[in-house]
């Protein structure tokens, strides 16, 4: 399989070199359409049939697809096209630059450098004969609500799917799953003289975050994933009060649970209602309740599979070594498409820097994994649905 690297790193540049932030997460983010432009030119030059799904106005999903000659199995190798904001990034986020075989900027790991293997892997194949559809999914939001896999998979359906999210090389077959909660207490406003009649929402919310940070140090800890750990959760934000001389009415706390696979948001919910429920028995006044304001399961699919066996198989063809199997904390797409009835293997390039001042994605593991994803779809796409 020949991989093209010269023509890799010019379009990964070019790529990065591209504004596409998430306008959700960011005041001014420009969305993803430009990038979205660009692909539909090089997926057309590829030789493939180049399909547009509106997910947002202005936010598009590029969906390409190389038809096959038979009845082989069809695979989609797919990721994000939106990025996290770049303030306080070093430098300028935007340049793209290569400094001993690394390149920079905003997306360059998280997760352009994984499309960058997609394309590369497919023009790879350009010139061979494949018994089974190639689909090319490039997706928006995912660095918030998602909405651009949501809406991928109510379009196509092909038969497994390898997402190239930054693995460092590994194959991850699991990630958690995660739940944006919002607690609220309920006091009663009074003067602050008046201490008889007023109840403390604030001082009340106390009492949760003294359960949650036993949650942390009792509860989590007791079951543990093997491949990404314990569950967890934090405070992340809080609102409350009227004034310096009155008793709070109100108080809102918002946290996030980090869940495992097999954990969904209602567990979360459970958790807290039966700490407000024993809170509220042993006092009368304290009165509080849980709402779910977001929610994605975790994903986690078998070392087994016939797409992750496929994949595996392709890593020690190219690399001529075992591959590491291992799991990921951060929520991905992948959670939608296994839902979706599509097994996913999650493969992508080493780097650092997601989501921070300074991001790079090391060269020639971009080049390794787009010949590795090269060999997969060869042999998934010739073996019969």
């Amino acid at each position: 399989m020949t991989i093209d690297k010269e023509l890799i790193t010019l379009w990964l540049r070019e790529m990065v070199r591209i504004n596409s932030v998430n306008p959700v997460l960011a005041e001014g983010g420009v969305g993803e359409s430009v990038i979205a432009d660009w692909l539909v030119k090089v997926c057309t030059d590829l030789g493939y049939e180049v399909q547009i799904q509106e997910t947002a106005p202005g936010r598009p999903n590029v969906i390409a697809r190389r038809r096959g000659t038979g009845r082989g199995r069809s695979i989609l190798l797919t990721g994000h096209t939106d990025t996290v904001s770049v303030e306080n990034m070093e430098g300028d986020p935007f340049d793209g630059r290569v400094e001993n075989g690394r390149l920079y900027g905003r997306g360059s790991v998280d997760m352009k450098g994984g499309l960058a293997t997609i394309l590369g892997a497919a023009a790879a194949l350009r010139d061979q004969t494949l018994a089974g559809d190639v689909f090319l999914g490039f997706v928006t939001d995912e660095e918030y609500a998602s909405i651009g896999m949501d809406a991928l998979v109510r379009l196509i359906h092909p038969d497994a799917a390898i997402l190239t999210e930054p693995t460092e090389d590994d194959i991850v077959l699991a990630h958690k799953g995660f739940a944006w909660l919002t607690l609220t207490t309920q006091g009663r406003a009074a003067h602050g003289s008046l201490y008889e009649r007023g109840v403390d929402a604030i001082t009340h919310m106390g009492r949760l975050l003294n359960a949650l940070e036993q949650m942390e140090r009792e509860v989590f800890p007791k079951h543990e994933h093997p491949l990404v750990g314990r569950a967890s959760a934090h405070a992340s934000m809080i609102m409350g009060g009227l004034g310096l001389s009155t008793y709070p009415d109100r108080c809102r706390l918002e946290i996030e649970h980090r869940l495992l696979p097999d954990q969904s948001g209602e567990d979360a919910i459970a958790l807290w209602e039966d700490v407000i429920a024993r809170l509220n028995a042993a006092d009368p006044d304290f009165n509080a309740s849980v709402e779910v304001d977001f929610t994605r399961p975790g994903y986690e699919v078998s070392q087994s599979a016939p797409i992750v066996q496929t994949l595996a198989s392709a890593y020690r063809k190219v690399t001529h070594d075992e591959p590491t199997f291992s799991g990921m904390f951060a929520w991905l797409d992948s959670a939608i498409l296994g839902r979706a009835g599509i097994p996913t293997a999650i493969y992508g390039p080493r780097g650092e820097g997601m989501h921070s001042a300074v991001e790079y994605v090391e060269l020639e593991s971009v080049f390794r994994c787009a010949e590795v994803i090269a060999e997969a779809v060869t042999a998934w796409t010739s073996a019969s649905r």
